[in-house]
């Protein structure tokens, strides 16, 4: 029946975190927390048989969802957390030409290069009047997110305005550039998954 094997994976990944030890917790409330959690579900089950089915589906459903949720909250934990990089802008700072042929002077900060196995790319760049990041063709989604400054961006052809607080996502296939207005830096965030 689809409700007991409903009941049997929600038991299963209710005590799951208990069962690998993450919470800590003495065998003895482990045992008394799985019995009583394996009573709940067999009176459920008794009720099922005897009551109306489909209201205590809907019932359990949420339950069932949420329980699986924090299960791999809790599996989650049992990765090594304790690392972490943290950078600082001038860690990283590289003065450079725009990107894809943009030319002019830019200064650009990539963020976590160095991490092993990180798939995403976390940039930024200020780009001096006169420079730009070129007009390409992306081959993967690209975001970017202006901090502060004001400029043009070229996507597909068509040229608009961009400010602070606008994020642009562009999708693979598009084209695009951005460009400073003549009298201030542009600095935007940039990011993308790594290939």
């Amino acid at each position: 029946m689809a409700h007991s094997a409903l009941l049997s994976t929600l038991l299963r990944y209710t005590t799951c975190p208990f069962r690998s030890g993450l919470f800590n917790k003495s065998s003895s409330l482990l045992a008394a927390q799985s019995k009583t959690l394996k009573f709940t579900f067999k009176a459920e089950q008794s009720k099922l048989k005897t009551n109306n089915r489909i209201p205590m589906i809907k019932k359990i459903i949420p339950v069932a969802v949420v329980t699986f949720f924090v299960c791999l909250n809790a599996q989650a934990q049992n990765i090594d957390t304790a690392k972490y990089i943290i950078q600082n802008d001038i860690e990283v700072a590289k003065e450079e030409p725009g990107t894809h042929a943009g030319g002019g002077k830019t200064v650009g900060f990539n963020f976590f290069g160095e991490a092993k196995g990180l798939k995403t790319a976390f940039r930024k760049r200020i780009l001096k009047p006169g420079s730009s990041i070129g007009y390409h063709l992306q081959k993967e989604d690209e975001i970017y997110y202006v901090i502060s400054g004001n400029g043009k961006m070229q996507m597909n052809g068509k040229i608009f305005s961009v400010k602070p607080g606008d994020a642009i996502l562009t999708r693979p296939g598009s084209s695009h550039g951005i460009a400073p207005n003549a009298d201030h830096d542009l600095v935007i965030l940039i990011v993308y998954e790594k290939k």
